[in-house]
């Protein structure tokens, strides 16, 4: 759970201070990839502890097999399975189109093209992000403590 935590506070830097002063679609791209970590060791940490409580057989090696495991876990929880969805828009981020709108402006935008349709990161889908991975957090902390 520390490494969760850690990885957490660097992300909240990222956005309530680095992204205020800076303003760039680069700060946005390293919040989701700071993001994209939480998740995944997230979904390490839960399956591990899974496995531990004998809920699954065995933890898959790849990420895609991860991600079907983790969701069947949690199949239940609405709010955890958009977690796996933009944690999947994230795995890609990298190879995905990507135009910068505003840079060094009050409206930063990185529009991201995933799945044919255009999604506009600005600062209120942030923290839109945020609060939804906080609660995530919550759920995996609650999780890894039963």
């Amino acid at each position: 759970m520390e490494e969760i935590i850690q990885e957490k506070i660097s992300a909240d830097h990222l956005l309530y201070v680095s992204l205020k002063y800076t303003k760039t679609c680069d700060v946005i791209m390293n919040l989701i990839l700071r993001w994209k970590r939480m998740i995944e060791t997230s979904i390490e940490r839960t399956l591990q502890h899974a496995k531990k409580k004998k809920k699954i057989s065995s933890i898959p090696e790849n990420p895609v097999g991860m991600i079907k495991e983790v969701s069947n876990l949690f199949k239940k929880d609405k709010e955890f399975l958009k977690v796996i969805d933009l944690y999947e828009m994230f795995r890609k981020i990298r190879e995905l189109k990507t135009e910068r709108i505003g840079e060094f402006r009050k409206n930063v935008t990185l529009k991201i093209f995933y799945r044919g349709e255009e999604i506009d990161v600005n600062l209120e889908k942030l923290k839109e992000y945020a609060d939804l991975l906080e609660k995530f957090i919550s759920k995996v902390k609650q999780f890894l403590s039963t």
